[in-house]
C-alpha cells in the first residue's frame, strides 16, 4: 500500500514522505490514527502544492532573516554590569541578558535560545556574539560590556555618611559619660 505521511512516524518517515507500507500496517494503524493518507493521484497533487507552498514560505523566511541580519550586523548593544577594578564582572552576562538588551535598546526581538554564546561573558570589553536567525542565516551582534557608572559614587557617599555616624556616636558617648559622672558624685 502506498501512503503519504501526515506527521512524523518513528522509524518510518517524516511529514510529506511517500512510502510503500504493508497493507495491514497502513489500514489498521496509519490510516485510522490519521498518521497517513492513501497516495491517490489527487492526494499526490495536494502534496506537490503543499511542497511548493513550503518552499515559498522558506524563501520568505530567509529574506526576512537576511534583512534582520543586515540590521543586527551594524548595531552594537551596550550592557552595563557591576565590575571590579580590573574589569572582572560581579556575575556574568548571559544570552538572555543580551536578548533583553537587544529588544530594549533596538526593538529587535530575538529568542534567547537563538543567541549563540559559547560561554557567559565575565569581563568588560567588546565581543561579537553569533545570533541564529534561521538555519541558513546567522548574524554577528557586537556587544560592549561596560562597568556601571554608579559604582564610584556609592563608596564616596558611604564615606560621607561615616563621619556623621561618628559624630552621633561621640555625642552618645559624651552623654553617657555625663550620666555616669553624675551618678558617681
Amino acid at each position: 500500500m502506498k501512503v503519504i505521511l501526515q506527521s512524523e512516524v518513528e522509524n518510518l518517515g517524516k511529514n510529506g514522505d511517500v512510502l510503500v507500507v504493508a497493507d495491514g500496517y497502513g489500514r489498521n494503524y496509519l490510516l485510522p490514527k490519521g498518521l497517513a493518507v492513501k497516495a491517490t493521484p489527487q492526494n499526490l497533487k495536494k502534496l506537490e502544492a503543499l511542497i511548493k507552498a513550503r518552499e515559498e514560505q522558506k524563501k520568505e523566511e530567509i529574506e526576512i532573516a537576511r534583512g534582520l541580519e543586515a540590521k543586527i550586523n551594524e548595531i552594537t548593544v551596550v550592557i552595563r554590569a557591576k565590575a571590579g577594578d580590573k574589569g572582572k564582572l560581579f556575575g556574568s552576562v548571559t544570552n538572555s541578558d543580551i536578548a533583553a538588551q537587544l529588544e530594549e535598546q533596538h526593538g529587535i526581538v530575538v529568542d534567547k535560545r537563538k543567541v549563540d554564546l559559547k560561554q557567559s561573558i565575565k569581563e568588560t570589553g567588546f565581543y561579537t556574539v553569533n545570533i541564529k536567525l534561521h538555519p541558513e542565516v546567522n548574524a554577528g551582534l557586537k556587544v560592549s560590556v561596560e562597568p556601571e557608572q554608579d559604582q564610584k559614587k556609592q563608596p564616596v557617599q558611604k564615606a560621607e555618611e561615616e563621619p556623621e555616624q561618628k559624630e552621633v556616636l561621640e555625642e552618645v558617648e559624651v552623654e553617657e559619660q555625663e550620666e555616669t559622672g553624675e551618678k558617681e558624685e
